[in-house]
């Protein structure tokens, strides 16, 4: 038999990103609407074992959906990492009445629902993750708004690039996962994308490409560099004194991360929210909500965690033919 839910509680952990208001918004709605009380963990796992828990109405998230970031906040904790930790996150759940967590996130944070959930409080996982890198899913929340956020730049950039017939190199986040680099690459019409799970670090062959692109007329190159790869600055440099083509690094950081999500963020985040909100309602544990085939689904965290996730073939090899 399935175990009575009374309480859930709400947290978001790791990286923030766009839309996990929205998805807070969803779960306390959507858990009130079928008679469950809610409680707001502040700053992640960090916040649970601080004892940083507030009760939550729907007044707590009126006018939130709108808003980046994330009204709880967010916090690394190492100590959770620890089966001490872990022991002690579940005693604070059951010392405060939540029965179960929904945990907003990416895989590490996964992680973490998943040491709760054999200490017997019942998890569901969201993903929270501007990086598309959790493979069981098509979607993450913040990865539309981020993507779009970073387009905007790259096409400004490109302006000034023109205008002064400059190589610029723009780098955008994604320290293991190139899909932000990829999605940007081919929508902002780059000459060159490096992708940390396709980069070799032959610079030569960048260098050689610019010098192929101006005898054929062309005045400005633009490359599309992810955090993974880095270094952006210094291969600037590297890339004038080949060249002698004027160089300048963008490094657009943390813009990425914050901003109003886009339509599909706030709208993808709400389904995902009062998703995750029923199944816990019910008693399922250790699952994670995914966006799969058209569809909301669920898996179990462990078989979800397992999943691995590469760029896919296809595309790297289109982002390459409409390059040139």
């Amino acid at each position: 038999m399935a175990k009575e839910i009374k309480t859930i509680g709400v947290l978001t952990s790791g990286g923030d990103a766009s839309g996990m208001n929205a998805a807070i918004r969803a779960v306390v709605r959507k858990a009130l609407s079928n008679g469950v009380a809610v409680k707001g963990i502040k700053k992640g796992y960090q916040g649970l074992l601080n004892e940083e828990i507030v009760d939550m109405d729907r007044h707590s998230v009126s006018e939130i959906i709108q808003r980046g970031g994330t009204i709880l906040g967010t916090a690394r904790c190492s100590e959770f990492r620890t089966e001490e930790g872990q022991a002690r996150g579940a005693e604070v759940c059951r010392k405060y009445g939540i029965d179960g967590i929904v945990v907003i996130g990416g895989d590490g944070s996964y992680r973490g629902a998943q040491a709760l959930s054999k200490q017997g409080i019942n998890t569901i996982g969201l993903p929270g993750t501007i990086d598309l890198d959790i493979a069981c899913t098509d979607y993450t929340i913040g990865f539309d708004t981020a993507i779009n956020t970073a387009m905007d730049a790259i096409d400004k950039i490109r302006d000034t690039s023109t205008s002064h017939e400059r190589c610029s190199i723009v780098e955008v986040m994604g320290r293991n996962a190139g899909y932000i680099a990829l999605w940007c690459g081919v929508a902002n019409g780059a000459e060159d994308i490096l992708l940390p799970e396709k980069y070799d670090y032959n610079e030569q062959e960048l260098i050689n490409n610019i010098i192929k692109s101006r005898k054929m007329g062309k005045t400005h190159h633009i490359i599309i560099n992810a955090e993974g790869i880095g270094h952006s600055t210094s291969m600037a440099r590297r890339i004038e004194a080949a060249t002698g083509m004027e160089t300048r690094a963008t490094i657009l950081g943390y813009m990425q991360r914050g901003g109003s999500p886009s339509c599909k963020d706030r709208y993808y985040a709400s389904i995902m929210g009062a998703y995750a909100a029923d199944i816990l309602c019910q008693g399922k544990t250790n699952r994670v909500v995914a966006h799969a085939n058209g569809d909301f689904v669920d898996y179990d965290i462990d078989e979800a965690l397992a999943m691995q996730k590469e760029i896919p073939e296809y595309q790297y090899e289109i982002s390459k033919a409409l390059a040139r």
